[in-house]
């Protein structure tokens, strides 16, 4: 069995469990309750898993929607740091199979900016997740930028993770099975990541790393008609590179949760074997269906080391992990 890394593996921290009837409605009840007894375990059945799966490091990350959807901004801040020291204490205790994403509240960008620090540089983090926008605000607005220059010194990357829309758009309308990770998470999330790049993030920040889950959220698949109609808007015309290539230099993406071998054929082939990398999306997906799925790829040894932990490795700069 491959050896792997996987990037996006869920738990959740005291306090933070009322966060997650925001997003209740888009779950069976009783498959939400599974998940939800299997999110604060750190022990023997996430490690058994892991074990079974050949997964030797998880970055675990606070479940969504968490902090972000916080009003108080005080209580905000005080519960990511709260969060972050309890994921560190799990770090500790299995220092050779866990590795951390911050969470941040950027309700206070600059507030955020010294709890990554922290979580990088004292408590070992590799990068930070966000669940989509901070109550209505993106990424790409200037607010922001302090943020964009942190993880340009601390050169680590920002995984962005789904969340629910802003608002309730009228096309979901009667249609609640459109809710959550069947779609609308989906075009909430690329659209975040599109914003990132029309909104000319990565002229300001040229060095950052964005990674994103679930195959890219269809953005590889519709790359060359992103780039065809950018060329007929202002907006495209104002922009540096094509919106694909600027894709293809500030993203990387992992399979979370999509477990199927067209989609990754397509996904290599429009970013590179060196910009795809292996998820679960822990405990919401199947892992051993994940495991399946990789470990038959039409790929070859080569290209599956890469996706399994090579490509994690580098990029998450674990420099000691298979040395």
């Amino acid at each position: 069995m491959l050896k792997k890394i996987a990037l996006e593996e869920h738990f959740s921290g005291p306090g933070f469990e009322h966060y997650l009837q925001a997003v209740a409605d888009s779950f069976d009840p009783g498959v939400l309750k599974a998940i939800e007894k299997l999110l604060p375990d750190f022990n023997d059945q996430r490690l058994a898993t892991m074990d079974e799966a050949g997964i030797e490091i998880a970055v675990l990350s606070q479940t969504a929607p968490g902090v972000q959807q916080e009003r108080d901004t005080t209580f905000a801040t005080k519960s990511a740091r709260q969060n972050n020291d309890f994921l560190a204490e799990a770090m500790r205790k299995y220092p050779n199979r866990y590795r951390g994403f911050a969470c941040v509240a950027l309700q206070d960008p600059r507030a955020a900016c010294k709890e990554l620090e922290r979580c990088v540089k004292e408590l070992g983090f590799v990068g930070v997740l966000l669940n989509g926008h901070t109550n209505g605000a993106y990424l790409d607005e200037k607010q922001f930028w302090p943020f964009w220059e942190q993880l340009a010194t601390l050169d680590v990357p920002v995984y962005l993770h789904p969340g629910n829309p802003y608002d309730k758009p009228h096309m979901y309308a009667g249609r609640p099975e459109l809710n959550g990770a069947t779609w609308s998470w989906t075009c909430e999330t690329s659209t975040h990541a599109l914003r990132l790049i029309f909104g000319g993030t990565f002229d300001h920040f040229p060095t950052v790393k964005v990674i994103l889950g679930h195959m890219g959220e269809t953005i590889p698949f519709y790359l060359w008609r992103i780039d065809s109609r950018a060329q007929t808007s202002t907006a495209g015309r104002a922009l540096n590179k094509t919106p694909s290539e600027y894709f293809r230099d500030h993203f990387v993406i992992t399979t979370s949760g999509v477990c199927a071998h067209a989609p990754l054929i397509c996904s290599l082939t429009e970013l590179g074997e060196d910009n795809v990398m292996f998820s679960v999306d822990y405990p919401y997906e199947d892992t051993a269906a994940a495991v399946t799925f990789i470990e038959t790829a039409p790929l070859t040894q080569t290209v599956k080391e890469k996706v399994c932990y090579l490509n994690a490795q580098r990029i998450l700069k674990l420099q000691n992990v298979y040395a």
